[in-house]
């Protein structure tokens, strides 16, 4: 074999911080040392991996290439050790969430992963949609859990369970008495709305598609119990999914809607990168995840 481990490490490092000393770092070697292997793996092949943009290492076509394959080689290498050493555990997961997945879901499924295998780590990494694809697009993740319909090339996108958008306001609100919410009045009230590049801001649009332009968007924010303090605050109606308002409606600080003229229901996803070797942790996260319902895990005697 022409070439080492340690350099498709040293190239997958640069490749992420897109700075050679980072990436020596990283890895808890001297810069001369890993530049002189990177250095190295280009010669012998005669190719070039970067482009140096100012004071960044970018990759190049080649590179770009040539990274999908030697993450996988490397997540092989990691597994095959393991195998060897005859543990075969789920080792360390990297896992992206979106907000209401990550807040509302993922911590049961994590806490239960980690009882079923002991000795395993999981790290949660909560953002939007877009981020977190983003993200497992880079190999920064290991999996996404997402709300959002996605569409890249590099990313398999699996199915994985229904949800569906609550419309909803406080209980002094004008509408938390009526039996159902009309067109006119949904152009009528003020809304307070998750940020655009969000999977639930994303159904909610198509949910109300021909009625987009004519809504009243008083406040674009983040983070789901945001939300709804400032629904609960009289500030506008909300839009949320159900698994963040249970709590809140059998406590009744806050009221569904009903909207029946509009389709609100979505799913979930599980997204990996295609290249992503899938290593017993992955799979045992997934059938995991596979196995947790609306009650959570069904009891095991």
């Amino acid at each position: 074999m022409k070439y080492t481990l340690r350099q498709l490490e040293i190239f997958l490092a640069t490749a992420r911080f897109e700075n050679i000393s980072l990436a020596a770092q990283s890895l808890n070697l001297s810069q001369s040392a890993a530049s002189g292997a990177l250095k190295a793996l280009e010669k012998h092949f005669d190719i070039q991996l970067f482009d140096r943009v100012g004071k960044r290492l970018q990759l190049n076509e080649l590179g770009k290439l040539l990274r999908p394959q030697a993450q996988a080689l490397i997540e092989q290498a990691d597994s095959f050790e393991t195998t060897l050493k005859q543990h075969n555990h789920a080792g360390h997961l990297k896992i992206g969430a979106t907000l209401s997945i990550g807040n509302y879901l993922a911590v049961s499924i994590i806490a239960e992963f980690m009882r079923q295998n002991p000795g395993s780590k999981v790290t949660l990494d909560v953002a939007n949609t877009t981020n977190i694809a983003s993200k497992v697009s880079q190999f920064e993740l290991d999996i996404g859990l997402i709300e959002g319909e996605l569409n890249s090339p590099s990313l398999e996108v699996i199915p994985w369970r229904d949800d569906e958008l609550i419309v909803f306001c406080a209980p002094t609100h004008p509408f938390a008495n009526k039996s159902q919410i009309t067109d006119e009045e949904l152009k009528q009230a003020t809304w307070i709305l998750r940020e655009p590049g969000s999977g639930t801001r994303q159904a909610f649009e198509w949910a109300m598609h021909g009625l987009l332009t004519e809504l009243n968007i008083l406040i674009e924010l983040q983070h789901t119990e945001a939300i709804k303090r400032a629904v609960t605050a009289g500030l506008g109606i909300g839009c949320l999914s159900h698994i963040t308002l249970e709590d809140s409606f059998q406590q009744k600080s806050l009221v569904p809607l009903r909207v029946a003229h509009r389709n609100f229901k979505r799913q979930f996803y599980f997204i990996l990168h295609k290249e992503k070797f899938r290593s017993a942790g992955i799979s045992a996260w997934l059938q995991l995840c596979q196995s947790y319902n609306k009650n959570g895990f069904a009891k095991t005697t």
